[in-house]
Formats: structure tokens, C-alpha cells, sequence
């Protein structure tokens, strides 16, 4: 009975000269709503933040890639986006640590601190066959069920895939999936595809998280800007060579208060970190290591045991407490 009212209605409605039929009408109303990704969100890469390949046999890689990744590492990464003040493109940066995404029923804007933004077009247009490279890529998008799916393409070669200078070719594509599985999480799936720089695609899967009460605060790269100045020299210049003994008593589980876990691993006669990712740390002196974003430094006992690990960054310096 009620559908019949319903469709009286709206037979009234069309009469009326409002151009469209019942059916039509009774179709979109029953049609599914798409999710709102609206909002300001936390973006949070976990140990992708460094290296975008973590955990991923090396052997995918074309040889040329790590070579111009370690290569990054030794001029102390001062070609990173951060200190040329150049679009970091796909790089999942911690200046992107938050985004504000705008949706429309045809497009989608996610725009980021650092002045850059995207475009999402959902208006049913094909990616372009031949794109002008440019630093952010071309986007197009689509609805599957309650999963907004968005192909990218068309990126230039200057960009970092990641903070430790993961590299790519003009042949990038990057597949992204959100879907909201609740008020406050959205799950985001990124498949990488080169085949100019890697031997097959791999995905990895993060979060966004809500952030009410946040708002978007500019951040301009070159305004006052001073370190780059500072940045000289190679990585190799400040190493010293530390003995196999020394570092493998290093070796060990360490806890940051508040923070989670620091495991110190040794590798061909090398210190790894694993903090958020795995990164090999260069020796300054025998207790002090670094790597491109934090220093190490190892506090012993008179008798030279290991009693703790401090843990400086940007933030601040941090105490990890070595677990028996």
C-alpha cells in the first residue's frame, strides 16, 4: 500500500511538469548512497614511512634502483622534497601528515598542509592515453560497492617514492582502495605497478583515521627557510669504522615509554633499526649512529654494558629502556 502511495505521488509530481518518470525516481530512491569520505584525517604509513618497499624481497628491485637510493642516503638526502621545497608527489612524507579530503558526487579534492592537492575526477572519463608528467600524477575514480577505487598515472621522475629515496620511472601507476569501516577509519590499500623500476606491483595497506577537531595549517617549505645551507658533504665523511664485538652487544629489544618497541639487529658487520621500519645506521663514534632522521646513542655502564638507548629526532629526544 505504501508503494502505491508513494508511486500515486509521484505520478502527481511528474504531472506537474518536473520531467522525470516514476520509475526513475522510485529507482534512485532505492538506489545504495555512496560513503562520505569528507573530513580531516591522520594519515598514518607505519613502517612504509620510511621505506615504501619494506619488508619486500630486494630482488624485485632493478639493480639501478638501490643504487640511487643509497646514493640519496650519502648526500644526506639533500634532494628530498623537504629540503628542496619541490611537490613530494606520492611520497608518503611526514609532511603529509594529514590530509582534508572534499567530496562531490564528481570529484574529489584531497588537499595536504604543504599548499599541494589532488584531483579525483569521478565523472566517468578514461585516464589520458599520453599525460603531461607532472609532480602530484592524474587521477580518475570510481565507485565499486562502498569502495571508492582511484588509478593514477602520469607522474614525473623527480619525486621520491618514500624518506629513505625509493625511486621511480615515468611508468608509475599507483592503485589506491578506501573504504570507510567506520565513523572514524578508513581503510587504504596502495598497489604500486613500474615496470621501468621494479619487477612486479606489490600493495600495502595503512589507515586514516578521523581528526575532528583538526584543521589544515599551512606549511610553506622555503619560508625561513635555513638547513639547507648545512646540509654538506657525504654521509661517509662523518662514518667511522666500529668492531663486529662492539656493535653485536648492541644488538637487543629496546622499549620507548608511550611509544613501542626498538629492535637493534646486526647485519653484515652493520646496525639496523627497526623503528617504524628497518634502517641501517652509519657510525660516528662507537656509541653514537644515525640515520637520515634520527641519532642513536648507546649509554653503557663503567663495565660497558648496554643499560639504554636514546632515541633523538626532530620531536625530541626519546629513552628506550633495554629489555633483558
Amino acid at each position: 500500500m505504501r508503494e502505491f502511495i508513494l508511486a500515486t505521488f509521484l505520478s502527481a509530481i511528474c504531472a506537474r511538469g518536473q520531467g522525470t518518470s516514476p520509475a526513475a525516481l522510485l529507482a534512485s530512491r532505492a538506489a545504495p548512497l555512496t560513503p562520505d569520505l569528507s573530513g580531516t584525517w591522520q594519515l598514518d604509513f607505519g613502517p612504509y614511512f620510511f621505506n615504501v618497499r619494506e619488508g619486500l624481497d630486494p630482488a624485485t628491485a632493478q639493480s639501478w634502483t638501490e643504487k640511487v637510493r643509497q646514493q640519496r642516503l650519502e648526500n644526506l638526502t639533500r634532494d628530498r622534497w623537504t629540503i628542496t621545497c619541490l611537490p613530494g608527489g606520492p611520497a608518503l612524507g611526514f609532511d603529509r601528515q594529514i590530509a582534508k579530503i572534499v567530496q562531490t558526487p564528481s570529484l574529489i579534492l584531497i588537499l595536504y598542509e604543504d599548499l599541494t592537492y589532488r584531483q579525483i575526477f569521478l565523472d566517468g572519463r578514461q585516464p589520458p592515453s599520453d599525460p603531461n608528467p607532472s609532480w602530484m600524477g592524474y587521477s580518475t575514480g570510481r565507485w565499486e560497492g562502498d569502495t571508492l577505487v582511484v588509478e593514477s598515472l602520469g607522474f614525473n621522475d623527480r619525486t621520491w617514492l618514500d624518506y629513505s629515496g625509493n625511486p621511480h620511472t615515468e611508468a608509475l601507476r599507483i592503485e589506491e582502495r578506501y573504504r570507510r569501516v567506520d565513523h572514524s577509519h578508513i581503510s587504504l590499500d596502495l598497489t604500486y605497478n613500474d615496470p621501468g623500476a621494479y619487477a612486479k606491483p606489490w600493495t600495502l595497506h595503512t589507515n586514516l583515521i578521523l581528526a575532528p577537531a583538526a584543521e589544515l595549517i599551512e606549511y610553506v617549505c622555503a619560508e625561513n627557510e635555513k638547513d639547507r645551507v648545512h646540509i654538506v658533504g657525504k654521509l661517509s665523511d662523518v662514518a667511522v669504522t666500529v668492531p663486529a664485538a662492539i656493535l653485536a652487544k648492541y644488538a637487543g629489544a629496546y622499549t620507548i615509554r608511550g611509544k613501542g618497541p626498538v629492535r637493534i639487529q646486526l647485519e653484515d658487520d652493520h646496525l639496523i633499526a627497526d623503528y617504524g621500519g628497518k634502517v641501517r645506521l652509519t657510525a660516528q663514534t662507537e656509541t653514537t649512529f644515525v640515520s637520515p632522521k634520527s641519532t642513536f646513542h648507546f649509554v653503557t655502564d663503567a663495565q660497558g654494558a648496554v643499560m639504554r638507548l636514546l632515541v633523538e629526532t626532530v620531536e625530541g629526544e626519546m629513552i628506550a629502556e633495554r629489555q633483558p
